[in-house]
């Protein structure tokens, strides 16, 4: 009997949209009425069912809204999304998305995803003129001698520098850029290309579970629960040392083991394909890294430099990442003297290479889509809510962190469940008598747990580039999740009676 394979990411991510379709035929459809800030005459618009109301910007009437967030933090502008409004939730008229909506939505999707597809396949353009020039093969084989005996601590550094990043500033799409890169230098260190792919995206999911000052998380949650960011920071750094050790020793492990016995790989039965494909640098480079090559590497990793400071630092966001690659591109064809039509062809083969990718990150957006558009979101967290009421605080807390964790699925973005959820859910720690950094946490640690295996997140997309499948990346992290999920519900448990 022929043995059934395990989907693609893309019919996976197709099944999850069918079953929302599905869904919405059967979870009534609701909306909390929301609440946004108009600077140009310093009112707020209260968005209601097909209705706008103008109200005064005053700190009396986010009061009365039963809103406990300064006024000062819309006006400085540290809340821009509309956020929702506590105990306004109502069902409204159903939407069920049937099959034409269904079809429609992975196209929808790609379109609202365009600014990431676009950064994806620029990186895959950039990934190719580097190929060509012949740096990548030089300089791994340069690091590989250097890092001779001492392999780990490429798995430690990979992981720590991503971690700092997620917890910085939330780190997680851009790392999409670095799988191409570090897959190879991986490989030729003699792990496989599930240790790269743990290295970069546990790295990602571990930093911006334990986010410190991440704006896109901890910040705009703290501001929509209406306390200072920097109230339970010190939890969140224990979380995340805490977190980075358990993360790093668990990739130390494997790699270890697979280094001793390639046949342990989980991905052993790929090992000659992914070689073929990422290279497998198992013999000395016979390009000499010279100082031409050596410039093309410094123009390579300064792009990234400049990503991470535009980002952290000027407000930047794909537009601004994908020009700073496309630029990067362009100044490494000149020095590396490729005249345009060679480079034209190199760049489009290589954005080409990355299409599926940015095809499943589409696809990925259009489940958020249908949900969006069955307005099934808001009713999930509205049960949610309600579902946690009353609990004794320990209970109480962990069942908040897997709450959001549930929701994590229907709502992967951080912001976007942070400016929808957190004025529903934070002012419960008052009724449980605990404080709403805890909620904060608890939302943290719910949707980072989640993030290591999130389909509608940025796994799916991750393991299509390294040529993974979701099965064999499930077998890998389950431990590894099951083991943070332990520590985390000790943690948030110790944290309320403390």
């Amino acid at each position: 009997m022929k043995k059934i394979k395990f989907p693609s990411a893309q019919t996976i991510l197709i099944l999850i949209a069918a079953v929302v379709a599905i869904l919405t035929f059967f979870i009534p459809a609701g909306k909390y009425d929301t609440l946004s800030y108009n600077a140009t005459d310093n009112t707020f618009i209260r968005s209601g069912n097909e209705t706008n109301t103008i109200v005064a910007a005053t700190q009396e009437n986010l009061n009365t809204l039963k809103i406990n967030i300064p006024l000062e933090k819309f006006q400085n502008g540290e809340i821009r999304k509309p956020i929702g409004i506590p105990d306004t939730y109502k069902k409204i008229d159903a939407r069920p998305q049937g099959a034409w909506a269904f079809l429609k939505s992975p196209i929808k999707g790609i379109i609202e995803a365009s600014d990431i597809i676009f950064l994806i396949l620029i990186i895959g353009g950039l990934i190719a003129i580097m190929n060509h020039t012949g740096a990548f093969d030089a300089g791994i084989s340069w690091l590989a001698m250097q890092l001779k005996g001492k392999e780990y601590i490429l798995i430690v550094l990979v992981t720590l520098l991503i971690a700092l990043g997620g917890t910085t500033f939330g780190l997680e799409e851009e790392t999409i850029a670095f799988y191409p890169i570090l897959i190879p230098i991986f490989l030729a260190a003699k792990y496989d290309a599930i240790v790269a792919l743990a290295s970069i995206y546990i790295g990602s999911s571990i930093g911006t579970l334990a986010s410190t000052i991440n704006p896109f998380s901890v910040i705009i949650a703290s501001n929509a629960a209406g306390i200072n960011w920097t109230t339970g920071i010190e939890g969140r750094l224990i979380m995340l040392l805490l977190g980075l050790i358990i993360c790093i020793t668990y990739i130390i492990r494997y790699a270890q083991r697979i280094k001793k016995d390639p046949t342990k790989s989980i991905i052993y039965d790929q090992k000659a394909e992914i070689e073929k494909l990422f290279g497998s640098h198992s013999k000395e480079s016979t390009i000499k890294l010279t100082m031409n090559l050596r410039l093309i590497l410094l123009i390579f990793s300064t792009c990234f430099i400049v990503m991470v400071y535009g980002v952290s630092q000027l407000d930047w966001w794909f537009v601004e990442m994908t020009t700073v690659f496309l630029i990067g591109s362009v100044i490494i064809a000149f020095i590396a003297k490729i005249r345009e039509t060679l480079f034209l062809e190199i760049f489009v083969k290589g954005a080409g290479d990355l299409l599926g990718v940015a095809f499943i990150v589409g696809i990925a957006k259009g489940v958020t889509v249908l949900m969006q558009d069955g307005a099934i979101s808001d009713t999930l967290l509205y049960y949610a809510s309600n579902l946690t009421n009353g609990m004794e605080k320990g209970i109480f807390i962990n069942s908040v962190m897997l709450v959001y964790s549930g929701l994590t699925f229907f709502i992967p973005s951080s912001s976007g469940m942070a400016v929808l959820s957190m004025p529903i859910m934070s002012p419960l720690a008052d009724t449980a008598n605990i404080g709403r950094e805890l909620i904060v946490n608890a939302y943290l640690y719910g949707m980072g747990l989640f993030k290591f295996i999130n389909p509608t997140g940025l796994i799916l997309a991750s393991l299509t580039i390294v040529k993974i499948g979701y099965n064999k990346w499930l077998k890998f992290v389950w431990p590894l999740v099951l083991t943070l999920t332990i520590f985390v519900m000790i943690v948030l448990t110790v944290s309320v009676y403390i």
